[in-house]
């Protein structure tokens, strides 16, 4: 496996190769310029003392750059190409090194208290917050949610998701005891006496329905039809409807004008036990479980929730398409407003940060022997003589220096054994 092209061919890499092979040559130069002296000072040696000095350094420098660069190249490579032993250090070590790296990051790098140290830094919920206040990035994630929609809804209708989900819905209402459930609702109704007013609403809707002429028209001849006949001759049945409707009429004022009305009290006495009865009563109960078992049956609310599918799925098509604007404005209207609720709500950010630390951590502790063995796997596959480029390129000029130091060092070296040599010499 060869090393992708932008590691090797970078601008930088490529002034920096240049600077690598100046600085080889400079080192050569200055490992040829101490050769040169050394066989120089030992010709002119019996011309003066001096030049004993001078070869000792020159001879101590060449051997010391020799040396250094023999450990500069064998790092890399095979000097002069001779099958020496540990030379080439980096390609014979090729696997040892991929795995030492991967474990050293899974050790270093991928343990759960310096991972969680880093996540608790990052401040995720402000980045979610920001990033759905761009109202350019929601409006694009509308869009891109919009366009994966209609193939979610394929999804769903081929895979069998969808009869899977009424099933189980259907199941889960049919489960649900609706009795004590009404009870529940009705009774916190009452004790928080709404119903005075849904009494006032029957009285009202009572008093309309009795003050209309078609209803008086139907009392009035129900009223007649009971009657004797000589009572219907002097219309006695307009006398007793009037009589009913200003009577009723009158006591439905009376009882929306009158919170204390003793009706009230009635009221809410008739609903309490209709409400005691409800959640008690087993009839009660299998009356409303059999409801429940008829509308649940009826093809009327499958074919309902088939037409509501189907126009939800027509109406996301459309958008998706770009024939409808709406529902994309919408979405991003949407997420831009859960943006701007995210930003101003410190406690929510504080409980996604600490949601996505857990959540990331859990998934690199899981992985991060994955992690290693992926990157040793990688390493081994690299082409080596690439690699060993790539890592010339970059640290070698720094170990191109070793040689100028060990020329320095080696020749200051012989200088003073040199020096303590001709000193005893002279003793």
């Amino acid at each position: 496996m060869t090393l992708p092209a932008a590691l090797i061919a970078t601008p930088v890499d490529v002034e920096r190769a240049a600077e690598l092979r100046r600085v080889k040559w400079l080192a050569t130069g200055v490992l040829a310029a101490t050769f040169i002296i050394f066989i120089a000072a030992k010709a002119l040696l019996p011309v003066h003392p001096v030049f004993g000095f001078i070869a000792a350094f020159a001879e101590a420098a060449t051997i010391g750059g020799l040396a250094d660069w023999y450990a500069v190249v064998a790092l890399f490579k095979r000097p002069l190409g001779l099958p020496i032993p540990h030379t080439a250090i980096i390609q014979s070590n090729q696997a040892r090194i991929a795995e030492k790296l991967g474990e050293f990051i899974e050790n270093n790098f991928l343990e759960s208290g310096p991972v969680e140290a880093k996540l608790r830094e990052i401040d995720f919920g402000s980045f979610i917050a920001d990033w759905l206040r761009d109202r350019k990035r929601s409006e694009d994630l509308a869009r891109f949610v919009l366009r994966m929609l209609p193939e979610a809804f394929a999804a769903t209708e081929s895979s069998g998701l969808m009869q899977f989900i009424s099933r189980r819905v259907t199941t889960q209402v049919l489960s649900i005891d609706l009795a004590p459930l009404a009870a529940g609702a009705l009774r916190g109704f009452v004790q928080e006496g709404k119903h005075g007013g849904l009494l006032d609403d029957i009285l009202r809707v009572l008093h309309q329905t009795l003050t209309q002429q078609e209803t008086m028209a139907v009392i009035r001849d129900k009223v007649r039809a009971e009657m004797p006949t000589l009572l219907r001759l002097y219309r006695a049945d307009k006398f007793v409807v009037n009589r009913i409707i200003a009577s009723a009429t009158k006591f439905f004022e009376e009882v929306r004008n009158d919170p204390q009305h003793p009706f009230r009290g009635e009221f809410d006495r008739m609903l309490l036990s209709f409400v005691d009865r409800l959640g008690s009563d087993k009839a009660f109960a299998d009356r409303i479980d059999g409801l429940k078992r008829d509308l649940m049956a009826r093809p009327e609310l499958a074919n309902l929730g088939r037409t509501i599918w189907a126009n939800v799925k027509d109406f996301i098509e459309r958008s998706a398409s770009g024939e409808s604007q709406v529902l994309q404005h919408q979405l991003a209207r949407m997420l831009v407003e859960a943006g701007d609720a995210l930003d101003g709500d410190t406690d929510l950010r504080g409980e996604i940060n600490q949601g996505l630390v857990a959540i990331l951590r859990t998934v690199v502790a899981e992985q991060k022997s994955g992690v290693s063995g992926f990157i040793a796997d990688q390493m081994k596959s690299w082409d080596m003589e690439q690699l060993i480029s790539l890592i010339e390129v970059n640290v070698g000029k720094d170990l191109q220096y070793i040689r100028f130091n060990g020329a320095l060092i080696g020749g200051l070296a012989g200088l003073a054994l040199y020096t303590l040599e001709y000193t005893l010499r002279l003793l």
